[in-house]
């Protein structure tokens, strides 16, 4: 083939060691070496395919794109011989591989579904791709169209069986609404054509504008996974009848292959073009031509005239339309003027792409041996990771592998395990709980101005409270003398309401859920990583058992779950209602120990003072050294790696020791309203 500038490379230009090389022009091809080595490499790559190999290397292919109205419905149809489905707006919602081969007497076609994503566009595990025939041979070129429909309605529709599609007529399938609007999931068309030329290549959904921004990247992402491939040609579709610089799909291709080494310009539509528009033509010929400075590809461009719609509504043969395309080409001005003539019409077109695809399929050859030993190698690898085979009965293993695991289970649980992180953290949740229920105490000051005082948090006033829960507020005389008011009924005088009583120990209880539910939300974090890490050593040899029951597992723990939370709710709901006790004696005697605290704070008062700087709602006294010493055991609670008690609060003399109860506090702070303190609202 000729060349009139080094802007276009012809794809025969250079043969490759050890291939059959191109014939000479003129040639009967099917007949030569290079015929019988070109369908040999176009049959392995078809059978690579068919097996899911393109989700693991990537194989050489053709791929179309172009944008609507750009004519690549028609080019298709030039090339391969057949109609495709044509309707208005987007008709191709699927990628189309369409593989023709001249190793045949007759023509017949077959088409297969290739099914290796699921319905979120995400590729499927290698063994779980699949291709399917889909339906009879085809005999009749004029069939084709009609099934070709149906394999695509297939596509779209993953969750109907594909069978039910083979009898629908096209205007059932265009009436069908699709479970998806596009799919990467492919429809195989191998045409065994005695008059073709060897070629594989995808057609993709033309690109789109004037759609929903979706629908528009759905569509533009599709093209993209294909043309990023560096063992892809592009063939571009561009209309003549617009601007070069217009065209999304040559943006595209650029983008993928900024160089211009694998893109090919597929110009259509050149009798759109009036006599007049002598700009336009000069533009054209100079890109056919190679000697334009912004449009050059190593491959070059090539020019086709397709059938319009008269034409295919003609039926005419594909001689004849080429005859018909030669002889515009051979007598229409500037189109003549060109000397490689091998730019213009479908036969140098397909004939040049076919062995430019042949000639990257073996220029690939040794990189796609090599990568396949590395997946066998990496397969065998893996192979021989697996364990030996079961030398019991299989029933026999899994029900030893279950009782091993529950026995250790509940080893675990009850710490006889030499492992003790399940208790050991779990007691360290259990700490932080009774720090945060004891930070819910009434923080009762007898004064009538009781932010002015320290607080007392125990009796004999060795321990203030590291942390207090957000919930209590300061309590004084006054704040007392409020809620005994709104409480009074029909009582007797001077006597103060049970539910004066039931009120103010409710404003405590009540901050005792979230504890409680943090508290068993941090057990049940540590019970799942016990219990997956249980699973994988006991049942992570064989993975479907593992999965399987994991399952199993994971719901009866998620029902324990849910009972204990019941249980937590139950609990609870106790310490609400009634307000009752039958540890009288440690009640008494808690209420004789506070009345006579709060009896002698009111009588020193001036030695409870608060400094000035601490004057707070929520006061509290301890040193940086207790706060750094609290928060690193908050912090560490999920590594905590042995016992504690009292880490959770001062180490010094005021350290907690538990020895109060809402109650037990409510009761002397009521006595300890003086008798002469005034009654807020008041109308006596």
């Amino acid at each position: 083939m000729k060349n009139t500038s080094s802007g276009n490379t012809s794809p025969n230009a250079k043969s490759l060691p050890g291939s059959a090389n191109p014939p000479d022009a003129g040639v009967d091809i099917s007949s030569t070496d290079y015929a019988r080595r070109r369908r040999e490499l176009m049959k392995m790559m078809s059978d690579l395919k068919s097996m899911g190999a393109e989700a693991l290397i990537d194989l050489p292919s053709v791929v179309v794109i172009g944008g609507q109205s750009a004519g690549k419905s028609s080019l298709v149809e030039a090339v391969s011989g057949i109609n495709v489905p044509r309707d208005s707006g987007t008709c191709t919602r699927c990628p189309m591989e369409c593989t023709m081969s001249s190793h045949a007497t007759s023509w017949s076609c077959t088409i297969t579904l290739r099914m290796g994503f699921d319905n979120n566009g995400r590729d499927l595990p290698v063994q779980k791709t699949t291709t399917q025939l889909f339906g009879r041979t085809i005999t009749d070129r004029s069939e084709v169209e009609v099934w070709l429909r149906r394999a695509q309605s297939a596509i779209l529709n993953p969750n109907v069986p594909s069978s039910n599609f083979h009898t629908k007529t096209i205007e059932e399938l265009r009436s069908m609404k699709n479970t998806l609007k596009f799919s990467r999931n492919v429809v195989s068309v191998s045409i065994e054509d005695p008059d073709a030329t060897d070629l594989s290549f995808y057609d993709l959904p033309g690109l789109i504008q004037n759609e929903e921004a979706e629908t528009v990247a759905l569509v533009k992402s599709l093209a993209e996974h294909y043309t990023k491939k560096e063992n892809t040609i592009i063939l571009t579709t561009i209309p003549m009848s617009d601007d070069m610089e217009n065209q999304q799909s040559m943006t595209l291709a650029r983008a993928a292959d900024p160089d211009g080494k694998r893109t090919i310009g597929v110009l259509t539509k050149p009798d759109t073009l009036g006599a007049g528009a002598i700009n336009q033509r000069r533009k054209w010929v100079e890109i056919i031509e190679g000697r334009s400075e912004d449009h050059t590809l190593r491959h070059g461009f090539y020019c086709v005239r397709l059938p319009d719609d008269a034409e295919r509504t003609q039926r005419l043969s594909r001689a004849e339309l080429q005859r018909r395309a030669t002889e515009y080409f051979d007598t229409t001005s500037p189109w003549n003027g060109v000397t490689d003539r091998r730019r213009f019409g479908i036969p140098g077109f397909v004939s040049d792409v076919s062995r430019l695809l042949i000639q990257l399929i073996e220029e690939t050859l040794p990189r796609l041996r090599e990568d396949v030993d590395k997946l066998l190698a990496q397969c065998n690898k893996e192979f021989d990771a697996l364990p030996p085979p079961l030398a019991n009965d299989p029933q026999i293993e899994v029900l030893g592998r279950v009782n091993a695991f529950c026995d250790v289970f509940k080893s675990f649980v009850n710490g006889s395990h030499e492992d003790k992180r399940l208790a050991q953290r779990n007691r360290a949740l259990y700490s932080i709980f009774k720090r945060n229920i004891r930070g819910t105490a009434p923080d009762f000051r007898p004064f009538e101005k009781p932010e002015e005082y320290v607080p007392l948090d125990d009796t004999e006033g060795k321990m203030t409270l590291i942390e207090r829960d957000p919930g209590v507020k300061v309590m004084g005389i006054y704040e007392v003398s409020r809620v005994i008011q709104e409480a009074i009924g029909w009582e007797l005088p001077n006597n103060v309401p049970y539910q004066a009583k039931a009120n103010l120990i409710a404003q405590f209880t009540k901050l005792w859920v979230a504890p409680s539910e943090r508290c068993l939300a941090g057990i049940n974090d540590v019970l799942d990583q016990v219990i997956d890490t249980l699973i994988s050593i006991h049942f992570g040899r064989f993975k479907v058992l593992e999965g399987y029951v994991g399952d199993l597992i994971r719901s009866h723990v998620g029902v324990c779950k849910a009972h204990a939370q019941e249980a937590v709710k139950s609990a609870l709901a106790l310490e609400t209602t009634p307000h009752y006790t039958q540890n009288t004696h440690y009640l008494q005697t808690l209420r004789e120990k506070w009345l006579a605290r709060y009896k002698i704070v009111r009588s020193r008062a001036s030695q409870y003072k608060a400094p000035v700087h601490h004057n707070q709602e929520h006061y509290s006294t301890t040193s940086s050294d207790d706060d750094s010493e609290e928060a690193s055991m908050v912090e560490g609670v999920t590594e905590y790696e042995g016992p504690t008690e009292q880490v959770y609060f001062s180490d010094s003399p005021r350290a907690y020791r538990p020895q109060s109860s809402s109650s037990a506090r409510i009761q002397p702070a009521i006595r300890a309203v003086p008798p002469q303190a005034p009654v807020l609202n008041s109308t006596s």
